[in-house]
């Protein structure tokens, strides 16, 4: 007798349950009291007033959505603007702009590596890489994290077209990819070097200008750079930038952009809005760094285990899944709201809290952070 369409889901439900990694949605109510630690708003910039005005201006010209794909009616003068001033701030020659980082990574990944080529890929990726290598058609070799001797072992003897593929700032533990001695490993086998700097935009390089820019290849005619609109600048979206060949052949190849509807012409503006405003204030990303450090510092000072962040995230080691799960809970129930990242999400297996540090975090918030999150620390 055949079994009902779904029944396989309650199986899995139970497993879930078993090992402590049930997740739930947690609507978020307005609440000034709260500090938040959990989201990726880097440079306190999400609710900055220019950052705000300059999305409903965008809303009430263009209207709530684009409308249609980038190719058809999604493409405003407002998109061009963003591109060009945001290849610009980054040392890019181009970048096209996606609806999500997510949708960006994807985009870059399979259309940058055909049939034939082989795809690097550090071991503690982001799933959007990680995706896209699923969905590539090239052939996907992983290699231990952050290994630039491992990448260059992988590479040799392969003839045809070749990408390395990883983050410049990892999300779960914040540690940073030796970006420079990837490069090196790259170019001595003829491969492109595709860098996801969604956690390394507005917090790295010289006022904010990322990863590959602090690493010396900002504008390299053989590296590629993904970048979320939705951390640093506050906004919603992500983009490609690279090369102008790179950038045209993405506007002609990815399916993530001509099959999707463009981004929101509100998430442009506040994008631009918030990265002018960067460029005004090239202080914020030193102070997002000094407030992930002073978290770190007076974290592991009390006794916890964190990894020294390199950007913005600061990595708190949890006992288990569940004990990750009810820290969590207890910050939040005391006004503090951290993430929780456990297994699969985490590549090591280690469950931990994450702080997000940010530019607008003052003494007083550092130290009702570290007071709470020690005092509901696991015992």
């Amino acid at each position: 007798m055949p079994t009902a369409p779904f029944d396989w889901i309650e199986a899995q439900a139970r497993q879930r349950r078993a090992a402590g990694l049930v997740r739930t949605l947690r609507p978020r109510a307005h609440d000034a009291r709260r500090l938040d630690l959990a989201g990726n708003d880097y440079l306190g910039l999400a609710r900055h007033p220019e950052v705000t005005a300059a999305a409903g201006a965008a809303a009430r010209l263009w209207g709530a959505g684009s409308t249609g794909s980038r190719l058809v009616t999604g493409t405003t003068e407002l998109h061009t603007r963003l591109e060009h001033e945001l290849a610009a701030f980054c040392g890019a020659t181009a970048a096209l702009v996606f609806s999500s980082g997510y949708a960006a990574n994807l985009a870059a990944v399979t259309s940058l590596a055909p049939h034939g080529s082989l795809i690097v890929s550090d071991a503690d990726n982001h799933a959007s890489l990680i995706d896209g290598c699923r969905l590539a058609r090239g052939t996907t070799r992983v290699v231990p994290h952050a290994d630039p001797a491992a990448v260059r072992k992988a590479l040799a003897g392969h003839g045809g077209p070749a990408l390395v593929v990883c983050d410049s700032v990892f999300s779960v533990d914040g540690d940073a990819m030796p970006l420079a001695a990837l490069a090196d490993a790259c170019r001595a086998a003829g491969a492109g070097l595709l860098v996801d700097d969604a956690h390394g935009l507005g917090v790295l390089g010289d006022g904010g200008r990322g990863g590959p820019w602090s690493a010396g290849l900002a504008g390299a005619d053989d590296t590629v750079t993904v970048v979320t609109l939705s951390k640093a600048l506050g906004s919603q979206g992500g983009a490609v930038l690279g090369p102008a060949r790179v950038i045209d052949h993405l506007v002609n190849t990815a399916r993530t952009f001509f099959f999707d509807t463009g981004l929101a012409p509100a998430a442009a503006g506040a994008a631009l809005a918030a990265l002018r405003l960067l460029e005004r204030e090239p202080d914020r990303p030193e102070r997002t760094r000094a407030a992930a450090l002073a978290l770190h510092e007076r974290l592991t000072a009390a006794g916890l285990t964190a990894r020294r962040p390199a950007a913005a995230v600061v990595s708190v080691h949890a006992p288990s899944p569940e004990a990750a799960v009810r820290w969590a809970a207890d910050c939040r129930a005391a006004g503090v709201e951290v993430g929780c990242f456990r297994p699969p999400s985490v590549p090591d297996g280690v469950s931990r809290l994450r702080l997000a540090a940010r530019a607008d975090l003052t003494e007083h918030d550092l130290e009702r952070a570290v007071e709470t999150v020690v005092r509901t620390a696991p015992r």
